[in-house]
């Protein structure tokens, strides 16, 4: 029986589980009977998957493999429901600026100085994200070797839960004119698909402002097969060698909130997995904390070498985000990213408004506030926690009119330039370094360039018109923000004449980093590991670059995608058994 015919016997079924449980909210806590903290996991335990990580990818691939199999899923950080923070649009932003040990999203620093941000929660980067839903482009699902039909029922299965239609008001409509006069046409109207042009894409927040998350993607569960434990951060990944012709996967060490070990095992049988999904940053430092990457990292930290695997680590890309701040005369609407021009050059184009760009606080600039470690007013090796500190307090005193207006935002495809991860403690918690070469390939610079230079023609349109001051032209526009502790340039000279300068002095993150785990350099087609038995990775960490304008949708999918393709396989293979 093919993929297909498995979804055809199978998807009555999940539509029914789904009715079942109902539809929840990150606020509007499920009642997840299978879900617990790791202190009241036993010492040693037993199933057929062990999964690392319930992000992105994790919560839909447990859901989907639990059907047939018992599956663990492990998480280190908490529960997304019941903490506003996470669930309202309006605080966006507050959950990126919590520092704490106990936030859902743990802070760092790139080696280029850019400030960044990894999830720490059940549902991953879906937590914390600004909510754009957008699928990968019908080009990008054929070159990675998908197909394309289990595809479009995968990215079907997950917005049936957390995809919804925004309401669009007269910041994201000027926007969305805007882009038209300055040619990126046509206009697509509202859709999930990836298309030249200009568009409306879905959002996780629904038309109350309540997020929708990929762990509400575990209603779909079967509860008798699914174990989630929270505050379960995994140590290692233990491996048989001892008479095997290559190492063999067989368990993981994780650690409760208690510190007490605890030690999980595949079940007996020979297609049995442990599968990471741990993110661009915790699969490849889990397979290196585990004994497979390059060999000379692994002995400085005396890791046993399970495998001599170089690649572990390297391809570590996230996709340059550079903005405009235009000050408003009129009132606009708190919105998030809701349009988006996805132009011929390799530019995406997005949007947010509103009195608080919707951080939480009518004196806040959102996902481009000092407060989440967004700060371009200096050169990233400048982006100390000293000028963030400043930053802050520069905002605080900013006038209110300073926070009426909006951003516009270019993100650069791809990108091209590459970096590199290395593991800097054997703690699992611990950031590792990450280098990931901002601008490094001229091609990105280049389109970045001309992302700015469209972004100029959106506030000049006569559909801008309203939304900014006449005495304020591009150059003061782009120069105005030198003094502002939020966006934008360092203090050179009018550096709004070079647009170079003002891509690599102002890059920001948008948080679609990736690589580190790359198909074809440390595990193939299907996601197995090289070189080793029993393990796979399914996550952002794999992608070569980022699908689509915003990857959430894709990596959701993706969960879904390879647990039918894993499913189908062992039933095809039981059926030839029998």
């Amino acid at each position: 029986m093919g993929t297909i015919g498995w979804w055809k016997l199978f998807g009555a079924a999940f539509a029914g589980i789904l009715f079942f449980h109902g539809f929840c909210t990150s606020e509007n806590a499920p009642n997840y009977t299978f879900m617990h903290n790791a202190t009241s996991a036993p010492p040693i335990s037993y199933y057929d998957y062990i999964i690392v990580g319930g992000g992105t990818a994790g919560c839909p691939l447990a859901a989907t493999l639990s059907q047939n199999y018992s599956v663990l899923l492990l998480e280190r950080g908490g529960s997304p429901y019941g903490n506003p923070n996470i669930s309202n649009l309006a605080a966006f932003g507050a959950a990126l600026s919590d520092l704490s040990s106990t936030s859902p999203s743990q802070r760092f620093i790139s080696k280029d100085g850019v400030i960044n941000a990894r999830a720490r929660v059940l549902g991953g980067g879906s937590c914390l994200n600004a909510g754009f839903y957008t699928r990968a482009a019908p080009y990008y699902v054929r070159e990675v070797g998908w197909d394309g039909r289990l595809a479009n029922e995968s990215y079907e299965w997950v917005e049936r839960v957390v995809a919804f239609e925004p309401p669009i008001k007269q910041w994201q409509s000027a926007v969305r004119d805007g882009l038209l006069e300055a040619g990126v046409v046509p206009f697509n109207g509202f859709t999930y698909d990836h298309m030249y042009g200009t568009k409306v894409g879905g959002t996780i927040f629904d038309q109350d402002g309540l997020r929708h998350t990929a762990a509400d993607l575990l209603q779909y569960a079967n509860p008798n097969g699914l174990t989630v434990l929270l505050h379960a951060p995994v140590h290692k990944i233990l491996f048989r060698i001892k008479g095997k012709p290559r190492p063999v996967a067989h368990g993981v060490v994780f650690r409760d909130a208690s510190g007490v070990k605890h030690k999980a095992f595949l079940k007996s049988g020979p297609k049995n997995e442990i599968i990471i999904s741990s993110g661009a940053l915790g699969s490849p430092q889990l397979l290196m904390l585990s004994g497979v990457g390059p060999a000379d990292q692994l002995k400085a930290h005396n890791i046993t070498i399970v495998l001599n695997q170089p690649l572990v680590g390297q391809g570590m890309s996230d996709n340059p985000m550079n903005a405009v701040f235009i000050p408003s005369p009129a009132p606009v609407e708190v919105s998030l990213i809701q349009v988006v021009g996805i132009t011929q050059f390799g530019s995406y184009i997005e949007a947010a408004s509103g009195a608080n760009f919707a951080g939480g606080s009518p004196r806040d600039y959102g996902m481009f506030s000092p407060k989440i470690g967004q700060l371009s007013t200096v050169p990233p090796k400048e982006r100390t926690p000293e000028a963030l500190a400043k930053a802050v307090e520069l905002e605080a005193n900013l006038d209110d009119a300073a926070f009426k207006g909006g951003f516009v935002l270019e993100k650069v495809m791809g990108p091209l330039s590459t970096g590199h991860l290395e593991i800097l403690t054997r703690n699992p918690n611990d950031n590792p370094s990450v280098t990931f070469n901002y601008f490094k390939e001229p091609l990105d610079l280049q389109r970045c360039v001309q992302g700015i230079s469209t972004i100029e023609k959106i506030i000049e349109s006569k559909a801008f018109s309203k939304f900014r001051y006449d005495s304020l032209t591009i150059p003061a526009l782009l120069n105005m923000t030198a003094s502002s502790p939020i966006n934008l340039l360092p203090k050179h000279a009018n550096a709004s004449t070079s647009l170079e300068q003002y891509c690599k002095d102002t890059v920001m993150t948008i948080w679609h980093y990736h690589g580190g785990c790359q198909v074809g350099k440390v595990v193939d087609h299907d996601f197995k590991v090289l070189g080793v038995d029993a393990l796979r990775v399914i996550d952002g960490s794999t992608f070569n670059y980022s699908p689509g304008t915003n990857p959430q949708a894709t990596v959701m999918m993706l969960g879904r995608y390879m647990g039918v393709r894993i499913l189908s396989e062992r039933l095809n293979g039981d059926t030839q058994n029998n």
